[in-house]
């Protein structure tokens, strides 16, 4: 029997407009990153018999089958218990980011991806509360440490093409905020003389 699952109840929260003008454009940077990590297609295997139809895609497939799917569709199936998604090396891609940050020099920001934030919230939200809790520990050292070396940055210069490939779209933007609030405060603090 073939059933039915719409998209919307499965993807809350994808693009949600922010209240104030300073959060909307995060918001909705991350709202498309989120979007187009949600349509990665991923490895699947099937863990039973599966016969359903997912927001106008229609899934056959025998236990045992593997395929790849788009992560949103995959998703669903995981819920359901009808398919295992294999642990693409999410862990160690994390370490390795969080490992860059730690040795690189105080005054220099390591490359991380565009959606680095959005595969961390992903990978969060499947791990058990101990492993959930020691992760975001040091995820948050991780922040702190990129969130002082971006204001430095970002109080000094614009910024430039090299330095955006490093950030994330969340720090991007963070970065072009504090740039222009230092600028706007060095101007109004020195007023004729700036």
């Amino acid at each position: 029997m073939k059933k039915d699952i719409t998209i919307d109840e499965y993807i809350p929260n994808t693009v949600r407009l922010a209240t104030n003008a300073s959060d909307n454009g995060v918001k909705i940077i991350q709202g498309a990153y989120r979007m187009e990590y949600l349509m990665e297609d991923v490895r699947i295997s099937y863990k039973r018999d599966v016969n359903v139809s997912v927001g106008g895609i229609t899934i056959e497939a025998k236990e045992g089958d593997i395929s790849s799917l788009p992560r949103w569709i995959a998703r669903i199936l995981l819920e359901q218990g009808k398919v295992e998604i294999p642990d693409n090396h999410v862990s160690a891609y994390i370490s390795r980011s969080l490992n860059r940050e730690r040795i690189a020099k105080p005054h220099d920001l390591s490359g991380i991806d565009i959606d680095f934030y959005i595969r961390v919230n992903d990978y969060l939200e499947g791990l058990k509360e101990r492993e959930r809790e020691n992760l975001i520990v040091s995820m948050n050292s991780f922040i702190a440490s990129r969130l002082e070396k971006i204001v430095k940055l970002a109080a000094a210069s614009p910024l430039s093409p090299e330095l955006k490939e490093k950030l994330s779209a969340e720090e991007a933007e963070l970065y072009i905020l504090v740039h222009n609030s230092s600028s706007a405060f060095k101007q109004r603090v020195l007023k004729k003389f700036g």
